[in-house]
Formats: C-alpha cells, structure tokens, sequence
C-alpha cells in the first residue's frame, strides 16, 4: 500500500512540474505517470535492497528510455518527458542536509551525505544519457533495416 502512496505523490508531483514547466497539455498525464513510474522503481531498490545510487541510475535510466518513447508516440522533444520526469528522484533533501551539517559544524556527517548525495545526482546523470545513447543507437540502428 505505501508503494501506491508513493506512486500517487509523485505523479502529483511531476504533473505539478510539467505545468510548471509549460508542457504541453497533451504530455502532462503520461510525464505524471513517467515520474510516478521512476519513483517506484527507486524506492522499491531503495527499500528492498538498501541501494540508493543503483535505484537512482535505474529509474533515471527508465525515466529517459520511457522518455525517448513517448516522444516518438506523441511527437514532441523528449526533454518534455524527461526534466519533470527526473523531479522526484533529485536529492533536494540531501543537499539540504548536507547544508545543515555544514552550519552545525558536523563536518563528518556533512561531508558523507554530500557524497552521497553526489553519487545519486551522477548515477541520475549517468542513466539519462545511457538510455538516450541506447535509444539513440536503436532507433539509428533499425533505419538501416
């Protein structure tokens, strides 16, 4: 019941910034859905399996495959999808407490959510351009056929 929970808020969520975002309105169901989608595969790795940076490289991986796919169906650029798709998966609360540490001083703590928190913001990176360059690859691929 809680992954429903979870799926619910995000969809809220990135439906809220593919508004924000001036997406057009026949793309902001399925970027909900896009983003609700990616959330629950990161927390279920994240809670199954304990692997936060893996969770992150794998929703963001599906974020961008799902993203570039749905450019094709809808016809529109695939960032359309994908940047209110990623929203739910940036580390806010980890660069916000990364931040706290810092001004309490607590310079270890600080210094191993910061790292963390990097590690989630690259794998995201990361498992956004492997899936355009898989993509990519596919789609140039299957021209020649």
């Amino acid at each position: 019941m809680q992954l429903v929970y979870q799926f619910l808020l995000s969809l809220a969520a990135t439906i809220g910034f593919a508004v924000y975002f001036n997406a057009p309105l026949a793309s902001i169901i399925p970027t909900g859905f896009l983003g609700g989608l990616s959330w629950s595969l990161y927390y279920v790795f994240f809670k199954l399996l304990d692997q936060k940076v893996l969770g992150a490289f794998m929703a963001a991986f599906l974020v961008g495959s799902l993203g570039e796919l749905l450019s094709i169906v809808f016809k529109k650029p695939a960032t359309v999808f994908i940047t209110p798709g990623i929203v739910p998966l940036v580390p806010g609360a980890g660069m916000y407490y990364t931040m706290l540490y810092l001004v309490e001083e607590n310079f270890e703590m600080a210094i191993s959510k910061g790292v963390e928190t990097f590690f989630i913001a690259a794998s995201i990176s990361i498992g956004i351009i492997t899936s355009t360059i898989f993509s990519r690859g596919i789609r140039s691929f299957s021209k020649y056929d």
